[in-house]
């Protein structure tokens, strides 16, 4: 009896360990996907405001046309999915869900573990694109939360244009 007992055991830990790794492949397999998602939107984005701002006359333009481009766009399951622009002093020129700091300078901004979110932001926009991870404030929910952004230069512009997945 205590043979099958143990071997059953042992069966039960294989197969929570299995499922456990399923888990954590999902996890990361979920990640990798959200990354390409924000990746591709961004980069979409990027192009086509890059396309559009040349015909257009002057600055206040060529903001409110960022504007309204990006303010109604969700994306990902949650909709926590948007868009923002920066120009590479940090100031902000369109957020799609925090509107208020449009025309905000935030430049000296910290987020809960002290990293200059924006200056990161706009280091990594500068130097081609790509990923940086910080906190900020997931739309619905109270408190900063994980968040991996990805941004990209808006080409022959002084701005950029990220967004990200939530990590938690």
């Amino acid at each position: 009896m205590n043979k099958y007992w143990m071997y059953s055991f042992l069966l039960f830990v294989v197969i929570v360990s299995c499922e456990k790794e399923d888990l954590t492949n999902a996890k990361q397999s979920d990640l990798e996907w959200n990354k390409k998602i924000a990746l591709a939107y961004v980069h979409s984005y990027a192009t086509a405001i890059e396309e559009a701002i040349p015909f257009m006359c002057n600055d206040s333009t060529k903001i409110t046309y960022i504007q309204n481009a990006i303010k109604s766009i969700n994306f990902y399951p949650d909709s926590s999915g948007y868009f923002y622009v920066y120009d590479y002093n940090c100031i902000n020129i369109a957020h799609a869900r925090q509107k208020d700091l449009q025309g905000q300078n935030l430049y000296n901004y910290t987020d809960t573990k002290g990293k200059y979110v924006i200056r990161e932001l706009a280091a990594m926009a500068q130097s081609g694109g790509g990923y940086v991870e910080f906190y900020w404030i997931k739309p619905g929910e109270t408190g900063e939360k994980k968040k991996l952004g990805y941004v990209e230069p808006i080409t022959n512009t002084n701005y950029f244009i990220g967004s990200g997945v939530y990590l938690e």
